[in-house]
């Protein structure tokens, strides 16, 4: 298991992480080794721009969300160089990228999951 399949468990678990994601695919939105903070994610709130940790065929992504489509609750995730990774269900969008090295994410905050308390 790799380190972005345990953010994408402590995610999925209600943890807001913080981490060093390695690649080139995200720039100049992130660049590799930036500090990035990942909240998570309310997928009904969620839309194109948004960056979202997710899984995508098995594989977990830091990733842009291209397209959404609603009706059938599921996402289009491609990175920042226009490779499309596929269309994935709104059950497998972990996390939203709410800032990148401590600068917010321009409405992402609005995006996050609260936790309903009973």
């Amino acid at each position: 298991m790799g380190m972005m399949d345990v953010m994408a468990g402590r995610v999925a678990a209600g943890q807001t992480v913080e981490f060093r994601p390695r690649g080139s695919s995200m720039v100049p939105l992130i660049r590799s080794g930036q500090r990035v903070t990942v909240a998570p994610a309310d997928p009904e709130r969620v839309g194109p721009g948004d960056i979202v940790l997710t899984k995508v065929s098995g594989t977990v992504y830091l990733h842009l969300v291209s397209a959404v489509d609603r009706a059938r609750r599921r996402m289009r995730i491609s990175n920042n160089r226009g490779r499309v990774n596929g269309w994935t269900g709104y059950e497998r969008v972990f996390g939203i990228c709410v800032a990148v090295e401590d600068v917010a994410r321009p409405g992402a905050g609005s995006k996050v999951r609260v936790e309903s308390c009973g």
